[in-house]
């Protein structure tokens, strides 16, 4: 689970630094879904594996690991924006070259991880 956490976040803030995340287009926001979701099924596929799940437990693993995941991610944004107006940018977030970009694609992956391993823990409690 924490090499997950470490590959997710790294690789994400990577992207990011090496310019492989576009800010002026639409493509920008579905890199980033993109890599959310293939976290949250990561997360959901590493919980199948794991406990040795059947095939009916994997899919509700990775249905469980999606929907925390994108409750997660919609915590995460939701702090992302409380924190925007505060950071004085001149700007939206995507197009500037600030540090807080990269924190903040960090923190919301971080958040959709713990999310997505939030609701397995539900689900496992209630087997």
């Amino acid at each position: 689970m924490w090499i997950i956490a470490l590959v997710s976040v790294v690789g994400i803030v990577a992207l990011d630094l090496v310019g492989g995340i576009p800010a002026a287009s639409v493509g920008g926001p579905m890199t980033l879904f993109f890599l959310f979701l293939l976290a949250m099924l990561a997360v959901g596929a590493h919980e199948a594996w794991t406990n040795e799940r059947g095939t009916i437990g994997w899919i509700l693993s990775l249905l469980c690991a999606l929907i925390g995941g994108f409750l997660g991610l919609t915590f995460g944004t939701v702090i992302l924006e409380a924190i925007l107006p505060r950071l004085h940018l001149n700007g939206p977030l995507a197009t500037a070259h600030h540090p807080a970009r990269s924190i903040a694609y960090a923190g919301v992956m971080l958040l959709t991880i713990m999310g997505s391993w939030l609701a397995l823990q539900i689900a496992k409690r209630l087997r």
